[in-house]
This record gives structure tokens, sequence and C-alpha cells, in this order.
């Protein structure tokens, strides 16, 4: 077993003030990090303190719940995983591993670790999706769509809307979110009827809700857990000017 410092960010509620607490924790290096901070509530379960709460749920790096800031890096210092993908080895025995909520001001801390994002639920309710109607399903060759095309939008698709390209960048921007969002729909003939409207809906309702403007610093695209690319950004830019100019 080795032993760790955590040091965790520890706030009761939204509106009270937060702090740092340290705590000793033995692990492994074949740990997860989640398992790890598992292995620090029952310790201080056991000695009848509060446990840390922190979001997590299928801890396989697909639901992006496991917002957490670590050393100083959205998910930690893996590149292109999650906090859940994060593993003890990753750090030297008797190291301080500070721990932190996602920051920024449309993510409230809700408590400890946990904050709320359901600003990006608002914006996908804003224009995230794709109207039609109900009935048998086509053929999969009926709507022809190019290898490229249809790799782009999946890779686009991949985002799995954890919120850690906004803990990352200095401007607290959501740019590389909903880029991702309107591309995977831009690059495909689903998605072409709505294109104009989604972009106006979904940018003016990120705008609304807070979050930051974009200045190209690329941090988000180098935090991203799915590598979402930031050509992406680009794009978004190109919809809303075309969807604007056609007004």
């Amino acid at each position: 077993m080795a032993k760790y410092i955590l040091k965790v960010w520890r706030q009761a509620n939204p509106k009270a003030s937060g702090k740092f607490v340290e705590y000793n924790v033995e692990s492994t290096p074949d740990t997860s990090f989640l398992e790890t901070l598992d292995i620090l509530n029952e310790t201080l379960v056991e000695k009848g303190e509060e446990p840390v709460a922190f979001d997590h749920d299928c801890r396989e790096g697909i639901c992006g719940m496991c917002s957490l800031y670590v050393n100083g890096h959205p998910h930690g210092p893996a590149t292109g995983a999650t906090t859940c993908q994060l593993y003890m080895r990753r750090f030297k025995e008797g190291e301080v591993i500070t721990v932190e909520p996602w920051r920024s001001a449309a993510f409230p801390v809700i408590k400890d670790l946990i904050v709320d994002r359901n600003a990006f639920d608002k914006i996908q309710q804003a224009g995230g999706y794709v109207s039609f109607n109900c009935g048998g399903a086509q053929d999969a060759n009926a709507l022809p769509i190019s290898k490229v095309a249809a790799d782009e939008a999946m890779d686009s698709a991949s985002c799995i809307g954890c919120g850690a390209c906004v803990a990352a960048c200095k401007n607290g921007s959501a740019m590389l979110f909903v880029s991702a969002k309107v591309s995977q729909f831009a690059l495909l003939p689903q998605g072409q009827v709505e294109a104009k409207a989604r972009v106006k809906a979904m940018v003016a309702k990120m705008d609304e809700l807070g979050f930051g403007n974009c200045t190209n610093t690329g941090a988000c695209a180098a935090e991203c857990p799915k590598s979402v690319s930031l050509a992406n950004i680009a794009r978004l830019n190109r919809e809303f000017i075309c969807a604007k100019i056609k007004d």
C-alpha cells in the first residue's frame, strides 16, 4: 500500500465558504482515483465524519459525471481520459494531490466536489436535436454520406458533456462543447433542415447562461478527455455567420 495526501475542497453548500482540507489515504498504484476517494470516504464514515461528496456514475469514461480538477488539470494529468480512468500510478507516493470542483460561474458548486452542470442541458434543449416524423426507419443507404463526413460527425458526437473544456478555459467558454453538438448535425443531411435555427439558438443560450468568449488559446481541446477537435469551433463560427447573413 502506498500513502498519499489528498488536499480536497470542502464546501457544505452553494452559499457556504469553502476551504481545502488535507487527508492521508492509503491506496495501491493500480487503484483508480475514484476508488481512492471511496477508500477515503469509508475512513471518514468510520470516524463519524462527513464523507466527501463527488459526482460519478459509469466509471468507464462514458457519462462525463466525474468532473474533478486534479493537480491543476481537468480530469487529472492523464491525456484523453476522464477522472474515473485515472489511476494512482500517475502519482508519486507521498505526493500532495489537490482535488477541486470545476471552477466556472456557469457551474456553481452544489457541495464539495459536485457542481451544477444543468447549463449544458439547457444549451442542448435550445437546439441540440433534429426533428422528424415518426415512422419506419429508413434504409441504411437511403441517405448517402461520405466516409469523411461520417467520421467527423462521429468524432464530434463523442463529446460526453463533462465540462472539462469550460474548466480548462481561462474565459470559462463552452465553445468546444457547443461546437461539437452543432458539428455532429451540421455534417449530416438530417441536420441541415434546422441548421440555421439550431446554431443561433444554442449560441444565444450559451451567452445567456454566462459562459465566456473563446479567444483560441486551445486549452479546451488539450484537456478534452475525448480529444474533440478545435476545428469544430471554426465550423461553429462559420455556421453562425452564415445563419446570421441569411436572416
